[in-house]
């Protein structure tokens, strides 16, 4: 393991041991990473520093940088402690597309609840064992279905891609409404104006907006993967 990561895996893997009871809780990572969360979680991820955190905690960055040597560190542990670990309470029901639509639907949630984590988890980067833990219910999910161990793996990434995507279009959207509403709104006014150029497009808004079909944009995305999934797990197992 390269040096740039050894930091980060001993923060996010060691076990963190628990504050000392008293009137003042004494610093500990879970409670560093907290404050982060809930920084991020109001202000964005930019708004995070090592200099905030400690002044969240009321205490010295100084005595921040003895728990944590930097902000890198400091969002690996935040991004650990906000998606994970998967709920262990919530038992496998039925079967193995039912299993992936529960757990696509739970980290659809999580990104709503911390969009800023989209930011953060872009890229190569060591992943700790709350977020471990829902790339291994999603792979065990597909168990005895016939697929191989990367395609079980691309099928959870490809889970994860939807999730992102549509959470990047809601936080576009911000708190004014559903980002795909305000597309078709925009799109329908244009279309009065340039329908003879795009006669597919128009007749395909028009029958959307009778059937009410709008803002299904992660359902219907959700089941056309889990469709293609059938399909091939159909192919191994015949």
């Amino acid at each position: 393991m390269g040096d740039e990561h050894a930091e980060t895996a001993r923060l996010l893997w060691r076990p963190h041991p628990k504050p000392a009871r008293g009137p003042r809780p004494t610093l500990g990572l879970d409670r560093i990473a907290r404050a982060g969360i809930e920084i991020a979680d109001s202000d964005g991820l930019a708004d995070v520093s090592m200099q905030r955190v400690a002044a969240q905690l009321g205490v010295t960055k100084m005595a921040l940088y003895r728990y944590v040597p930097g902000k890198a560190e400091l969002v690996a542990l935040m991004v650990d402690a906000a998606i994970g670990p998967y709920p262990t309470a919530k038992k496998a029901r039925g079967g193995w597309r039912e299993q992936l639509e529960d757990w696509a639907g739970q980290l659809f949630t999580v990104f709503c609840q911390h969009p800023w984590a989209l930011e953060a988890t872009i890229g190569p980067r060591l992943m700790g064992p709350g977020e471990l833990s829902w790339l291994e219910r999603a792979v065990s999910a597909l168990d005895g279905t016939g697929l191989s161990g990367a395609e079980r793996m691309d099928a959870a990434v490809l889970l994860v891609g939807h999730a992102r995507g549509i959470t990047q279009q809601a936080r576009a959207a911000g708190p004014a409404g559903n980002p795909e509403a305000q597309l078709d709104a925009v799109l329908g006014e244009l279309m009065q104006a340039h329908g003879e150029r795009f006669p597919a497009l128009t007749a395909a808004l028009a029958s959307a907006a009778r059937s009410g079909g709008q803002d299904q944009a992660w359902e219907f995305g959700l089941q056309r993967i889990l469709d293609g999934l059938a399909a091939l797990i159909d192919q191994r197992t015949r």
